[in-house]
């Protein structure tokens, strides 16, 4: 409420302290329209960066497919360097394109693979400055070696390699091999920017009949979400406690520890766990089809605990944050043949958890798939989407309904995949 006082003629007039604070009301405002504009002029700018960035790739594209293999392998390292260069949010895009060989074409994934750990990293120096800033000490205080090149860099951060100092009384400095993820600079702000811009452009795409059914405006904002939430690091040894929990009675499942207090927003240190990409065992390992099958079984029942059981998912299993040690058991022969796998998942600064509707809806599509029912597990397939733009929802059933039967028919029928998720929904679901 405003203060004031009455003067002889009965007038009310406001006191110093009302005019002083208006006058600070106006300097806020002033100062805030100031900035305003300025960041439209930023973004205005980027935008145009953007535009001129992509074009050489975006007019190369129709011809790469029939000018011949040295021009296709040109095109996709421009588009491997444009992703670079155009910031975080579109390497993430590329790292998930690179998941994706049932949209893209496999040379592209191979080359957009790339980003998984290789992505564009920061100096040594803002490293070194960034870590000293958030714990307040010197690094050489916290670490005995700290390796200044770095052994990966993502979209968001990047992680060195260092031992870390114990100092215990009238004991020796005891080392253990850490992981330090910094995050890049500015990144935060980058990404919000170029998200402004993406869903700008998303929004327009709404009135282009063509594109209206995709609905990017919801991808867009949905998946800049989940890309902010990568940026605060604390709150990534937060999910890497809550996994470690859920996974405490697994054997061949794993998550890094993170070490407090040496936990920060833009610092997070973190047990350093040693392993191959998935991808060397899935891809460039031949003849080992045991240890193959053992890891798509791992995989897919830490997958179903962490959606059927936990409802906390990690929502960025890209092969760059999946690992893999190979255990030799004990009193063997010390072949690959006789040996257990352990995967480890790392970066799970991307978690996704399902509202109540959802998860009861992927529970029922789970339960209509292991008994064999295209109709029910159709019904519940739309069900998961909160506007429904199917043009012919009966067919789009039938159709599913007829796909279910066919494969009954048929002798390989992902008889694995069906009987796993039988065999896990009967231990944490009534299928009847």
């Amino acid at each position: 409420m405003l203060a004031q006082k009455i003067n002889a003629d009965g007038e009310y007039l406001p006191i110093r302290d009302t005019l002083y604070t208006c006058a600070q009301d106006g300097r806020i405002y002033v100062t805030s329209l100031i900035f305003s504009a300025v960041e439209m002029v930023i973004i205005i700018l980027r935008s145009i960066y953007l535009a001129l960035l992509f074009t050489p790739s975006i007019l190369m594209a129709p011809f790469a497919d029939t000018l011949g293999s040295k021009y296709r392998k040109s095109w996709l390292h421009l588009v491997h360097r444009t992703l670079e260069k155009a910031g975080p949010a579109f390497i993430k895009w590329g790292q998930w394109a690179a998941t994706r060989p049932d949209l893209f074409e496999s040379d592209l994934c191979n080359q957009l693979a790339k980003l998984h750990t290789k992505a564009p990293a920061h100096s040594f120096g803002y490293t070194k400055k960034t870590v000293e800033k958030a714990f307040g000490r010197k690094l050489s205080d916290i670490f005995e070696k700290f390796e200044e090149e770095p052994v990966a860099s993502g979209s968001v951060a990047q992680v060195h390699r260092a031992d870390l100092r114990f100092r215990y009384p009238d004991q020796q400095i005891r080392r253990v091999t850490v992981a330090v993820k910094v995050r890049h600079p500015g990144v935060g702000e980058s990404i919000r920017r170029d998200f402004n811009i993406i869903n700008a452009v998303a929004k327009i795409s709404r009135y282009i009949p063509t594109l209206n059914w995709l609905r990017l405006d919801e991808s867009v904002q949905q998946f800049a979400v989940f890309m902010m939430s990568q940026v605060d690091l604390a709150r990534e040894a937060a999910h890497l406690s809550r996994f470690i929990y859920n996974f405490r009675r697994w054997k061949d499942v794993s998550f890094p520890k993170p070490l407090y207090p040496l936990v920060h927003p833009a610092v997070l240190v973190e047990t350093y766990e040693y392993g191959e990409s998935v991808a060397h065992y899935v891809d460039d390992l031949d003849g080992h089809d045991r240890i193959k099958s053992a890891l798509a079984h791992i995989g897919t029942h830490a997958l179903l605990k962490m959606l059927l059981v936990d409802n906390f998912v990690h929502a960025d299993m890209h092969p760059g944050n999946i690992l893999v040690r190979v255990v030799q058991p004990r009193n063997s022969n010390n072949t690959l043949l006789k040996s257990k796998p352990h995967v480890v998942f790392l970066d799970v600064g991307m978690t996704a958890e399902l509202s109540s509707n959802d998860r009861v809806n992927l529970l029922e599509f789970f339960k209509a798939v292991a008994r064999r029912d295209g109709r029910t597990a159709a019904e519940h397939t739309l069900k998961l989407s909160k506007q429904q733009n199917c043009p012919n929802p009966k067919a789009f059933v039938e159709e599913v309904e007829h796909a279910f039967s066919f494969w009954g028919t048929l002798k390989v029928m992902l008889s694995i995949q069906l009987s796993v998720c039988t065999s896990y929904l009967s231990k944490y679901v009534d299928i009847k």
